[in-house]
């Protein structure tokens, strides 16, 4: 069974993704003192006194707006509450009750779940600061500072009580990050993936501003697909939100285990493309380039070819890309995109034995001998692969210097061409003879 989940909700701007932050260890949600920022879901997985469960913190709910994008919000934090073992709802005890936190617990209530009141800006405690909040009939509240990490540790005592019935496990999914531009379709695809509505996608570009979690299950495998913001150009990332929010789009990437590089096909492979797929690269993560919005682009029997051939001439430093074509509005070919992440996982997993990758190298080294250097000559003595994701390779040598990038290239190619390496790079190490791995 997977980890309990603890939904964070209160309205805008009460320290919801704060407290998030302060739990999860490192900076998570964006945090920033204007209504709105946090605006899809948000997971992290979390440890309290032994025991693991995840949390999700949540965009302000304002149920009284008609703004578009309120709804949305509303829509995407019912969903967490839905799926929540416990929820947090966050008050500001600066501010004192309003309406607004009236509206929310009444539809807190509805949920039957368990609802823990938490008082967040209370610097310093008194009673007359939090009894006014009783009104909500929620139980009794808690004060806390969740700027100053006061009070964080009863909130928890409390949320774990709830949940103890719940087994946790380990998390085996193989993670899938799905990234690009803004406006090119990431969020439409996870839809589609997902078979629900769980990121909000409207024409608006920049709607995902942060990389969210959803776990799902597909032919009886685990996964876990990140949603993330769409990486625009530096020059182009004027307000502050965003900055971080690509800044998470890259710690996506980090730690991915296959990354969808999703692309506007009326557009064709832009410069930026280029940059975010080459930092994918240079990540050493397996990927499927996604041509999305194909069914907008004018095809003969040729077109994918012509395609094809234009990758392969804008990615050379990464000529073992796959690609595949799909319409993520009308579905056309998406249902084939898991085969594809399964392929290049595995191929980013992939062992050569010590005796099949020694007797490769010195077959090839035989046959096509590298070129000497002031009267020397390269010597490969043992080869060795150290680690997977990517497949990494350690050729003891005489002297590095006398490897040259055209030749350790010449290798590489040998290795594809060898072994299915496809949708994965893989990386070699020259050491000296005697040099520790």
């Amino acid at each position: 069974m997977a980890n309990p989940l603890i939904a964070i909700v209160g309205r805008p701007n009460v320290g919801k993704s704060t407290f998030f932050n302060k739990v999860a260890g490192r900076k998570i949600s964006i945090t920033e003192d204007r209504p709105g920022v946090t605006r899809d879901r948000l997971y992290c997985d979390a440890e309290w006194r032994g025991k693991n469960f995840s949390m999700v913190d949540t965009g302000g709910i304002e149920l009284n707006s008609e703004d578009t994008m309120w709804k949305e919000i509303k829509k995407q934090a019912e969903v967490a509450i839905e799926t929540a073992q416990v929820i947090l709802f966050f008050v500001d005890g600066k501010e004192g009750l309003t309406t607004s936190d009236y509206d929310v617990a009444d539809m807190l209530r509805r949920s039957k779940k368990p609802v823990i009141l938490v008082v967040n800006k209370i610097d310093e405690y008194s009673e007359d600061k939090i009894f006014e909040f009783y009104a909500l009939g929620l139980g009794e509240p808690y004060p806390v500072s969740a700027e100053h990490s006061t009070g964080i540790g009863d909130v928890l005592d409390e949320a774990v009580s709830w949940f103890e019935k719940y087994e946790n496990e380990d998390d085996e999914s193989i993670k899938i990050a799905v990234v690009g531009k803004p406006n090119a379709g990431k969020s439409s695809l996870v839809n589609k993936l997902l078979g629900f509505e769980r990121s909000i996608v409207t024409n608006i570009a920049g709607t995902t501003r942060d990389a969210i979690d959803t776990k799902f299950e597909f032919d009886g495998k685990k996964y876990t697909i990140i949603d993330t913001a769409g990486i625009r150009k530096k020059s182009k990332v004027e307000d502050d939100v965003e900055y971080y929010s690509v800044m998470r789009a890259f710690d996506a990437v980090r730690r991915a285990d296959v990354c969808l590089l999703v692309v506007d096909s009326t557009e064709g492979l832009t410069e930026q493309d280029t940059k975010i797929i080459g930092y994918v690269h240079e990540q050493g993560k397996p990927s499927v380039i996604v041509m999305n919005k194909w069914d907008l682009v004018e095809k003969d029997t040729n077109t994918i070819n012509k395609f094809n051939e234009k990758l392969a001439q804008d990615l050379k430093f990464m000529d073992y890309f796959k690609s595949i074509y799909v319409s993520a509005k009308s579905g056309q070919r998406t249902e084939k995109i898991m085969s594809f992440v399964d392929e290049v996982y595995e191929h980013a997993h992939f062992r050569v034995s010590t005796g099949t990758l020694n007797d490769l190298i010195s077959d090839t080294i035989r046959s096509n001998e590298p070129p000497s250097f002031n009267g020397r000559r390269l010597k490969v003595y043992y080869s060795s692969q150290v680690s997977v994701a990517p497949p990494t390779f350690v050729l003891h040598v005489n002297a590095v210097e006398l490897m040259h990038f055209s030749y350790e290239r010449f290798l590489e190619n040998t290795l594809r061409k060898s072994f299915n390496f496809s949708g994965t790079p893989i990386k070699i190490i020259v050491r000296e003879k005697g040099d520790k791995e």
